[in-house]
């Protein structure tokens, strides 16, 4: 996927920051999300966990929402990194979620090693429910 480097690295450096932020005072496991859109935006988002766990926010659903209430464009790329020596790769809530908002995104996945694994929304989802299942187009 034709990212450019500089891109992809203010991304990552904005996604870590995000982590730092992150309410996780359960798991201590601090991810955070940096969304790129179509105005050349950068959105991010961090976890929001709460004592119910079943409340508890990812990263990348709090950047998504935020791209929707700031009125920010349609995302292009969601950079996602948290404290795993493996690329963290979003959870299958997050796919959804990613998906449903273009299906081409690129998302950029990274850990404390700083390897990368790039794949788009699609292919972290095959064979996905969307909006054409509800006779949306």
């Amino acid at each position: 996927m034709d990212v450019p480097e500089e891109l992809l690295r203010r991304l990552t450096d904005a996604a870590e920051r995000a982590a730092r932020r992150a309410h996780a005072p359960y798991s201590r496991f601090r991810v955070g999300a940096a969304v790129y859109t179509d105005r050349e935006r950068i959105v991010t988002g961090c976890n929001v966990e709460n004592a119910s766990y079943g409340l508890t926010m990812c990263a990348e659903r709090v950047a998504i929402g935020r791209v929707v209430a700031e009125d920010a464009g349609k995302p292009l790329i969601c950079a996602v990194t948290g404290p795993t020596d493996q690329p963290l790769t979003p959870c299958g809530a997050c796919r959804q979620v990613l998906l449903e908002f273009n299906p081409d995104m690129v998302v950029v996945c990274t850990g404390r090693s700083g390897r990368r694994l790039v794949l788009r929304a699609g292919e972290l989802l095959p064979a996905s429910f969307g909006k054409g299942a509800l006779g949306v187009d």
